[in-house]
Order: structure tokens, then sequence, then C-alpha cells
């Protein structure tokens, strides 16, 4: 292979081009928007710095294989800092959980919720490390292009109960309910229902025991920054601002791309990392088996969207981490009414983001720094009028924040914007305003998520979070581990 085109510069994207470059593919990111990183954007507002998402980097050590693959070193463009505790998570009665790797506090928050679940939590690492090892280590950066792998990861998979959710399998271990919340939130973080969502999942609590949770200095954008820098050190060519309005097909092979701008590229292959549903609908409306497989992923669930608020505030919060999860009165019946039933609650529950913890320079001498992010049912479900929806659930959030954590919040407010699942459906491309694109149960996990590689085009690549492993940045990263495999063993 001589050239690639890559649609997109979301995490899976910029990850993918970087392994494509240093492997000698002249590689072009093809992104639509003013600003790298896809979901990873940013806006610079009144001298506060606002990352769009996501903002828990985990798995350090797969960012850092981009930059050792040409010899170079992530910290030469990227500086990592350790979070802790991990995440704050907070109930309505005034409970609070420091969420952390270090082993004595652990105990000691553990123990603080009930004594007796010490020893079920110990099980519960041990079965979490198990999944690790199966699920992240073996089968995390491998794609599954045929049915017959499938097979052959299901004796492991059978062994760890995978067809038990995540909150079932947590709640075998662990008696204490607000413990069983604490074990099994982490699957919302890549679009996932705790009561759904395969036990496999429960490898994340692994992945961040282990490998830590970490803040880039200056915003998860400096993240998409630092690679872009190491891309384009290594010959790569970044187009901004120019959507990709077609690939171009011949027969069963893509021949190049087409942007708005009317660039047209001849490649040797294409990796999309545009929204899988887009890819196939918009992308690649002249082909047929594209059209084809469009059909089946129509008909596949799809993670919620979010509701996310940002605001800048007067004032240095010390007493309020960088992670919380502030939990709403109910936990089973808020995911059902979100997954199942697309109800927009009265109830919720949140996930704050307080960058200025740990980086005051994203926010002007004396303020702070927040985003407030609740999950929300997709346009799919709930098919609402977001204009006339967004200033309500907007105030309803700032008045849950300030109920709890920051009493006066509405008087400190200098400036503050909402991103609704309509602003996905526009800005991303993202089917139904989803978030996280396939929902990541079972069926729709491994052989059975998007192929890496499309199965009538054989020089049709995908990436990120619609793709095998799925969401999140250690599952992008992993995805585009796994096309670059196959790209680069190809040759053509």
């Amino acid at each position: 292979m001589r050239s690639a085109a890559v649609i997109g510069s979301g995490f899976g994207g910029l990850a993918l081009a970087i392994r494509l470059q240093s492997a000698g593919v002249d590689t072009t990111i093809l992104e639509a928007r003013d600003k790298p990183g896809g979901r990873a954007y940013y806006w610079e507002r009144d001298g506060f710095t606002f990352d769009a998402g996501p903002t828990v980097i985990t798995a350090p050590e797969s960012l850092r294989e981009l930059w050792e693959l040409s010899g170079d070193a992530m910290e030469r463009d990227v500086k990592l800092v350790p979070i802790q505790p991990f995440y704050r998570l907070n109930w309505p009665d005034g409970t609070n959980f420091d969420y952390t790797n270090n082993d004595d506090i652990l105990m000691r928050e553990i123990g603080a919720l009930d004594p007796a679940d010490i020893q079920g939590y110990r099980q519960f690492l041990e079965y979490s490390a198990g999944v690790y090892r199966e699920g992240y280590e073996k089968l995390g950066h491998v794609a599954f292009l045929d049915f017959a792998s499938m097979i052959k990861a299901a004796p492991a998979l059978a062994k760890y109960q995978a067809w038990r959710s995540v909150y079932s399998m947590v709640s075998k271990f662990v008696k204490n309910e607000k413990l069983r919340q604490a074990l099994s939130f982490h699957t919302l973080l890549v679009g996932g229902n705790p009561m759904t969502t395969s036990a496999i999942y429960a490898l994340i609590h692994k992945l961040e025991r282990d490998g830590g949770v970490w803040f880039a200095q200056g915003g998860t954008n400096q993240l998409v920054k630092g690679m872009v820098a190491l891309f384009e050190r290594l010959g790569g060519t970044l187009r901004l601002g120019d959507p990709v309005e077609e690939i171009v097909t011949m027969g069963d092979r893509v021949t190049g791309v087409t942007a708005k701008s009317g660039l047209h590229l001849d490649v040797d292959a294409v990796a999309s990392n545009a929204d899988i549903v887009h890819s196939y609908r918009d992308l690649l409306k002249t082909s047929r088996s594209a059209q084809r497989t469009l059909k089946s992923l129509e008909k596949k669930r799809f993670s919620p969207s979010l509701f996310v608020v940002h605001f800048g505030v007067k004032g240095r919060w010390p007493g309020i981490p960088h992670h919380m999860i502030l939990f709403g009165p109910r936990y089973k019946g808020l995911l059902s009414d979100i997954y199942d039933h697309g109800v927009l609650s009265e109830d919720f529950s949140l996930y704050l983001h307080h960058p200025t913890a740990t980086d005051p320079a994203m926010a002007p001498e004396g303020c702070s720094t927040f985003y407030a992010l609740a999950p929300v049912p997709h346009m799919g479900k709930f098919p609402a009028n977001w204009d006339d929806v967004a200033p309500i659930l907007e105030k309803r959030i700032l008045d849950e924040v300030g109920r709890r954590l920051i009493p006066d919040i509405h008087e400190r407010i200098v400036t503050k914007f909402s991103y609704a699942p309509t602003d996905f459906a526009h800005d991303l491309n993202a089917h139904m305003g989803s978030a996280f694109s396939l929902e990541p149960i079972l069926t729709q996990s491994a052989y059975f998520r998007g192929h890496n590689r499309d199965s009538n085009i054989p020089n049709l690549y995908l990436v990120g979070a619609g793709t095998h492993p799925g969401a999140g940045i250690p599952g992008v990263v992993g995805s585009a581990k796994a096309t670059a495999a196959l790209m680069l063993e190809r040759g053509e």
C-alpha cells in the first residue's frame, strides 16, 4: 500500500493515520470540522477552555506506543498528569466514595459502606483481572472478520459468563447497593447500560487500577494536538474544514475520496473514522453492497446520547475533585428510562468534570472550568425539539450542581452553553445523535460489531467507536491497531 485516506480525525482516525504513516504509507486525514479531534473537540470562551470530551484518559501505554513506532517519545508533545482519586462518587444522601487504586484508601472506603464487602471486592478484582486478560490483552487489538474467530474466543467468554451483565456480575460479589453502583457505572462511559452490557466490560476496573486515570495538561485537546504534531512530523497531511462527500468505488474496490471543496484523492485504501451509519448511508451511497450493509446496521441498537452543560464560574473549588459522579435517587429505573423507554426523566445522574482542579490555566485567574454531563435517550427514542428542552434541562442540571456542591452557582457563572443530541447529529453526523455509536451489548461485540475491514470491499476499512472493540479512548485506539494490522498485512 502506497497511499491511504483517513476520513475523520477522532482518536481512532489519528491513531490509525500515525500507524500508517509510521509504516511508510502516504496518509492524508480529511476532517470536516475546523479543528481535529472529533468528539475530543474544544472551545475557548471568555478565557475558559472547554473540552468537549472524552476527559478520562486510561491505558496510557496504548497512546505511548504510537510515538514509539517511530522511536519518538510521547512526552515530547503531551504531558499526562495522574488523577487521584479517579472519581469521587456522591449520592443524594450525602455519602461520598473516593474511587482509587490506592489499596489502603479503597479498602477504607469500601469498609465505610459495608465491611462485609471487602472480601467480595477482592474476589471481584480477581474476576476483573481475568476478563482483562481475555477481553482486552488478547482480543482488544485484533480484528474479528469472520464467525470462526468468534467461535475461537467463545470458550474464554463462556468461562467468564459474558452473557451476564456487569451489574449482575458485580452483585454476585458485593451486596451493598452503593458499592454495586460504584463498580458498575463505568460502562456508561462507553455508552453501555450496566444492566445489559456484557460482564466482559468489568475489565475496565482492572484497566484503570493497573494503568491509572490521567489528564492531559491543558485538556484533552492537547492530546489531540500532540497526536497531530506527531503525524505531521512523520510527513502526514491533515486537511481541516473539508468534509468528505463520497468514498468513490468501482466494482468491489475503493478508488478514492471526493471532498466538498472539489478535492479528489486517488488512493490505494480508505479508512473511515466517521460515524459508521453516516459512512455507509451517505459516503457510500453509490455502492450496492454498502447499502446492504447499511440495512443491517440500521437494525442494531445504538447507545444513548448526552446532554452536556459547560460552565465557567468565579472562584476556585479545591474541595471538588477533578472527576465526580453525582448519582441520582434511582439507578436501575433511570437506566431503563434512558435505554429502554426513551424517557427524559425528572431525575438524572451526572458526571461532573472539573479540569481546573488539576490545571488552573484552563480558566482565568480566580475562576474554574466545569462541565456536567447527563446521559439522555438518543433521538430515535426521544425525538424532542431540543431547542425547547435544552434551556429547561440546563437549568435543572445547574440547580442540582448548586444544591449539592456550589450553592450560589447561578450568581457565579461567567459563561455557559450546552451541547445536545442534535449537536452530536449535526456536528459529528452521529446516527440519531448517539454519543458512542453501537450499544456495547454482547450481540454487538467483536464479530457482531462493525468490522475493521468491510466484508465486500477489500480496501475499505473502518476505525472508531462503531467498530471492534468499541468506544472510549482505549477502545478506539485499539480499533486503530487492529485496522492498521489489516491494512499493512495486505501491502497493497
